[in-house]
């Protein structure tokens, strides 16, 4: 049975991928939160520092503990001024390369033009949510 469009759905996709993730972090002693503070420290651009991280951390994951989850990574040796470090690039590297055989046959043979629907849909998801969040 196909569940239909909506917040349960949403979820559902949510939940399903953070159990895949949580496999492919296995062994790494990272979190899921840990895992995202990283993926953001390595996007396009890249953070100012430390502080720009934190603020981006709490800005689109609205983690409350963003400031603990960079200092931790940061101690950790992951993580050095808000970019990932030599160590930092090795983990999540070797975490997306885990990621990528598994995943393959979830994302390679999606219509382009429901890929470009999807994704025009879901951001302006959380655009109009942000706006709820205030």
């Amino acid at each position: 049975m196909s569940t239909p469009f909506g917040p349960r759905l949403i979820g559902e996709t949510e939940k399903t991928l953070n159990a895949l993730l949580r496999r492919f972090l296995y062994g790494t002693d990272l979190t899921e939160a840990q895992w995202v503070v990283l993926r953001l420290a390595d996007a396009p651009g890249g953070s100012a520092g430390a502080e720009d991280l934190v603020a981006t951390v709490a800005d689109y994951a609205h983690f409350t503990d963003a400031a603990a989850l960079v200092e931790d990574l940061t101690t950790r040796g992951l993580l050095e001024d808000g970019r990932l470090t030599p160590a930092g690039r090795d983990v999540t590297d070797a975490v997306l390369a885990r990621s990528a055989t598994d995943t393959a046959p979830i994302w390679s043979d999606l219509p382009a033009d429901d890929v470009a629907a999807a994704t025009r849909l879901l951001n302006e998801i959380v655009s109009r949510a942000r706006v709820v969040l205030g």
